[in-house]
């Protein structure tokens, strides 16, 4: 049997790297593709290394493995540094005959090694990019970035206030515009008048949080969600003076990288759901003040429709660009 090596701490994995372990695994019987981190990584080991699994899950030749990083010196020059990880490597894997790189260590590590070592792509012109380019500018190499891991990166935006105030068209509107997809209000889904229960708030919170996983799989680049996790704590106080504690768990699972928080400067329309005509400048407090109470910065809309959808663009665009 050959066995080959690829390392890497993937933070993120990307098309480069996909296509190197590609090429890879071509070229031998079975292939470790050794996953190194450390405590202090800027993307969690074990989410990084769902990405791998999930990626390679369909070929058995290719063996993914997740190492602590414990044992490197990077003021070592390349020869010593990377004999320290020879010795960690075949303390850790079977025999290694191939050492499969792309990065300029390759040569010495094999050295260190003894073992062949193939090049893939060093001058990066097939996939002009790397990990600490995706990181610090995800959209720009968002062609890279595999559809497994684009979660990560996806932008989450809240709509947030009072009812009756365009949230739910604002969200359907710019989804519509930046071709991405939108979360509706889930309770409208579940609920048909104001007469519900705890249970029915819980299953509410639990539908809206599953809704934004789902949709952050297929949004491109930004997520626009109608309210989330507070709005619904608001109303289960104001309907049921209680809220169950796991909105507030909730609450913590899923964070916005934007509030943008509606004014009632707008026509109030009744529904089957809305009741609170006649309450509009106290509920626009009380949700600004569970925004201002976490420390949450955010956005005031209001105006026109044309207004609001330029205050909202405005801050979109440098957000994408």
């Amino acid at each position: 049997m050959k066995r080959g090596l690829v390392i890497g701490k993937f933070l993120p994995i990307h098309e480069g790297h996909i296509a190197l372990i590609n090429f890879a695994a071509t070229q031998c019987d079975e292939l470790i593709v050794s996953m190194s981190y450390t405590d202090r990584d800027p993307i969690d080991a074990s989410l990084r290394f769902s990405w791998i699994t999930e990626l390679f899950k369909n070929n058995p030749a290719i063996k993914p493995a997740m190492v602590r990083d414990d044992f490197d010196d990077e003021a070592l020059p390349w020869p010593e540094r990377t004999s320290i990880w020879a010795n960690f490597i075949r303390k850790t894997y079977p025999p290694i005959d191939i050492l499969f790189s792309s990065e300029e260590y390759g040569e010495h590590f094999a050295d260190s090694l003894e073992v062949a070592h193939i090049s893939f792509d060093p001058d990066r012109k097939k996939f002009p990019v790397a990990a600490s380019l995706i990181r610090a500018h995800p959209f720009r190499y968002w062609q890279y970035i595999p559809a497994v891991v684009k979660p990560y990166f996806v932008k989450k935006v809240c709509f947030y206030g009072p009812e009756s105030t365009g949230k739910s068209t604002m969200a359907k509107r710019m989804a519509a515009y930046y071709h991405t997809e939108f979360v509706p209000e889930v309770a409208r889904e579940l609920l048909t008048s104001n007469v519900f229960t705890l249970r029915d708030i819980e299953a509410i919170g639990h539908a809206h949080a599953e809704r934004i996983r789902e949709k952050t799989k297929a949004a491109n680049k930004i997520l626009f969600c109608d309210t989330d996790a507070i709005t619904t704590q608001i109303y289960s106080q104001h309907y049921l003076h209680a809220v169950p504690d796991v909105l507030y768990t909730l609450e913590e699972q899923i964070n916005y990288d934007l509030y943008f928080l509606f004014d009632i400067d707008v026509p109030w329309v009744a529904d089957e759901l809305r009741d609170l005509g006649n309450q509009r400048e106290v509920m626009l407090e009380k949700f600004r003040y569970e925004l201002v109470r976490r420390n949450i910065p955010y956005i005031f809309v209001r105006g026109s429709f044309e207004e609001r959808e330029a205050i909202i663009r405005d801050a979109i665009d440098p957000l994408l660009a």
